[in-house]
């Protein structure tokens, strides 16, 4: 037994001698599905505390041949499955842990090189007479020892994107550690599999990724592992039951994440649509463990997990100069949830085009939810809306809240059919947006929906929507959980009227495209004028018009 080869089953008894201890070794049964397969290379991320480590300990003490460990899992869980230990115990392992090797003051061919000669100690140990030819080459040593004996390895590597961490800014040694991992790792078959957990997924270099072969289970897509890192609702059910604790407030507190165990379908799928709904994943609601433990052990419900020790602020990403970042943090600390585009994020913490790739890091961070079947982000929780709350006390964030509060005014003004109103609350919003929102019915359209941001709250926007005979300029259609509110059709003008602009959709016969909407549709028409007539101090840039249909 060493410490990186074969380090036996230690770390995981410890877990499971803990006060509490929640039984997540049916993960085994799928993992082992994934043996000597092409899908035999793992990649799961999750934010901190989930219990990625404790997943590593076990399947280290499972596989591992030196263990011993069959009177420890035959008590679990797993043992309920059939033929639950065909490999149990079958297998070297190499256990790494990525954060004991790269350091600062170290270059990563530093680590990489220290991190081998550690290992190829062990191997030397473990096989004293095999003909080992290198001392800091593993890829050469495993091929060596296992060309000769017929046994193959797990490697098991903890907290794989420390680098990515540690050395944000190092992308030479980013690229370099990411080839050592390739040539370690694929179409090596000695290699019967290859887990991998971090907070990150595996860093992506434009839409490729150097470890391509590995199939990833994320927090935006967690797919067969989405029940096994993180506590499901039934577990801490469970635990209350057990510790006497009131449920309703755990939920409250610490509930929020939501993941499904399949890909989603295609979101035009007529159930999806229809429902809501995907026709066949499985949905889980995830709790911090950390949260849970400590409000068990203590008997108090607070913020725990924003309170340990995080790898970076909250408040540095939500800060960032990107158009809408502030606006959508606003939303969202409102109760809102928003649509997000997550394809351009490259998976790191440095490299952001616009605001959803900051977003996108905001959800393996923990610090957001992710619904995987609507690609809508959201605050999860109390815990975590108590760590907004504090990342956004500065002064540098009251206009932004006040500009939302002002957009919240509005929309219960529409709703109200409040014309006069509204036509002052558009140019208030005008006015402070600054000159990019005039001049034409384009910039006019991009100013409304700034001044109407509140409404993704409850709306999904569409842009020039087709309605057979024209387009209408802009459309909040409600969210399924708000089907109760008006969808609210705005048509725009420049240098006209707002009746002009009710007069083009009655002419053009807009709400035929809404019959779904009859009898709750508020029709509105602004319009914009940009020169002020000297001889009317009354007069107003905006007018509006109001009509429920």
């Amino acid at each position: 037994m060493g410490t990186y080869l074969n380090p036996g089953k230690a770390a995981y008894q410890m877990a499971v001698n803990s006060e509490i201890f929640v039984d997540k070794t049916k993960m085994i049964q799928y993992i082992n599905s994934v043996v000597n397969t092409q899908q035999r290379f793992v990649s799961v991320s999750r934010p901190r505390r989930f219990g990625k480590t404790i997943a590593a300990d076990m399947l280290c003490a499972y596989y591992d041949r030196c263990a011993d460990s069959r009177d420890m899992f035959e008590k679990r869980k797993l043992a309920d499955v059939s033929g639950w230990d065909k490999y149990l115990g079958k297998f070297d392992v190499i256990h790494l842990v990525m954060t004991r090797f790269f350091k600062t003051r170290i270059t990563v061919s530093e680590a990489l090189t220290n991190m081998q000669k550690l290992v190829i100690r062990d191997y030397r140990r473990a096989y004293p007479d095999a003909d080992i030819m290198s001392e800091n080459d593993l890829i050469q040593t495993i091929d060596d020892v296992y060309s000769t004996i017929d046994r193959q390895v797990v490697i098991v590597i903890d907290e794989w994107d420390a680098v990515f961490r540690e050395r944000p800014n190092d992308k030479d040694g980013q690229t370099e550690y990411l080839d050592y991992l390739r040539d370690l790792l694929k179409d090596n078959r000695h290699v019967a599999l290859a887990y991998m957990t971090g907070i990150l997924p595996i860093k992506k270099y434009g839409q490729h990724s150097a470890l391509n072969m590995f199939t990833e289970y994320s927090m935006m897509a967690p797919r067969q592992l989405a029940p096994y890192t993180g506590f499901t609702e039934e577990e801490v059910e469970n635990l209350c039951s057990r510790y006497g604790r009131d449920y309703a407030r755990m939920k409250d507190w610490y509930d929020g994440y939501v993941v499904s165990d399949i890909i989603p379908p295609d979101p035009n799928h007529e159930e999806l649509k229809t429902t809501g709904q995907s026709p066949t994943a499985n949905r889980y609601a995830l709790y911090s463990p950390l949260s849970v433990v400590e409000s068990m052990t203590t008997g108090v419900i607070k913020d725990y997990w924003n309170k340990t020790e995080t790898y970076e602020a909250l408040a540095e990403y939500i800060r960032k100069d990107y158009d809408g970042l502030k606006e959508a943090v606003a939303l969202l600390m409102d109760g809102g949830r928003l649509a997000i585009d997550t394809s351009t994020y490259q998976n790191d913490m440095t490299t952001f085009t616009g605001r959803d790739d900051v977003l996108s890091l905001l959800i393996h961070l923990g610090y957001l939810g992710f619904d995987d079947e609507r690609s809508e982000v959201f605050i999860p929780n109390r815990e975590i809306l108590d760590e907004f709350k504090t990342s956004t006390k500065g002064k540098e964030w009251a206009s932004t809240f006040k500009s939302f509060e002002t957009s919240q005014e509005l929309l219960e003004a529409t709703w109200n059919g409040d014309e006069e109103k509204v036509a002052q609350l558009v140019e208030d919003a005008h006015n402070q947006a600054g000159n990019k929102t005039y001049n034409d019915e384009a910039a006019l359209s991009y100013g409304i929906q700034l001044a109407y941001y509140a409404a993704r709250k409850y709306y999904t926007t569409i842009l020039e929507l087709d309605t057979g005979k024209g387009y209408a300029d802009v459309v909040y259609l409600p969210a399924p959980q708000y089907a109760e509110k008006p969808a609210l059709l705005i048509e725009l003008k420049y240098g006209h009227s707002a009746d002009i602009a009710m007069d083009q959709i009655r002419r053009q016969k807009y709400l035929d495209r809404f019959e779904h909407y009859k009898g709750n549709i508020l029709v509105i028409g602004i319009n914009y004028n940009r020169d002020l007539p000297s001889d009317d101090p009354e007069f107003k840039h905006h007018s509006c018009r109001i009509e429920k249909w």
